[in-house]
């Protein structure tokens, strides 16, 4: 097996769910007491936090792109960053590195096209919602996107940075997530993205009014995927 390079801290609710996730699917596939080869930087998130009030993408694709040469420096055969949302800057990240980046939105929008979903709700950051990049690289794999309206993305916004990424899980905001999710299936959406690495902590893909997915856990399986593959053949080699 290769080594995994993860780019964690944002936050580190999801981060934790990350390392559970990779180990528990290594463990799972090659038994006993197997666990993976992971090295995880983790970022302070109230810096990342701050470069994304302020809109200054270009610094925090700097930050998270020195996070990235590190980890291959250390021997990480691909890197993770564990958040939707700073994938706006996956393509500076990637330009840094010699490794594959294993981005999030095309292995989610894998799934949904192998799972015949074509107009999935997405649950996620303003920044994810709103900016573009998402519903761009999902628009190249063929997939359309739905978002919630004006009141459902601050509601699912505030949600997730006010609650989710500070440890707390209420029932009524999990209420509110449904009811937009309701809201989509009326309007035409025939599946729903969890597109935040933490909405995982409050909705189960599994007990949706729509077939739900993951995105946590679809990358989490991608990585393990791909270390594993490449670790087979390298040693057939």
């Amino acid at each position: 097996m290769q080594m995994m390079g993860l780019i964690g801290g944002m936050s580190f609710e999801s981060s934790a769910v990350y390392y559970r996730l990779i180990n528990e699917a290594v463990r799972t596939r090659l038994g006993g007491l197997t666990s993976a080869e992971v090295i995880m930087h983790s970022v302070n998130f109230e810096s990342i936090v701050a470069l994304q009030k302020a809109g200054r993408w270009d610094d925090a694709a700097r930050r998270l792109g020195d996070v990235a040469v590190g980890l291959e420096k250390a021997g990480a055969s691909c890197v993770l960053i564990c958040t939707n949302t700073m994938h706006l800057v996956a393509g500076e990240v990637q330009a840094r590195i010699n490794v594959p980046l294993i981005n999030i939105i095309d292995e989610t929008a894998t799934a949904l096209k192998k799972n015949g979903a074509k107009r999935p709700l997405l649950l996620a950051t303003r920044y994810t919602m709103e900016h573009g990049f998402y519903a761009e690289r999902m628009r190249r794999n063929g997939v359309e996107i739905m978002v919630p309206d004006a009141g459902g993305r601050t509601a699912t916004h505030n949600i997730i940075f006010d609650e989710l990424c500070a440890g707390r899980v209420i029932d009524s905001s999990r209420e509110k997530l449904m009811a937009i999710i309701e809201q989509a299936k009326a309007e035409g959406a025939d599946s729903v993205i969890l597109g935040c690495t933490e909405i995982c902590l409050i909705l189960d893909p599994t007990a949706l009014p729509l077939p739900g997915f993951d995105s946590t856990t679809l990358h989490a399986e991608s990585a393990v995927d791909f270390c594993l593959a490449n670790g087979l053949a390298t040693n057939a080699a």
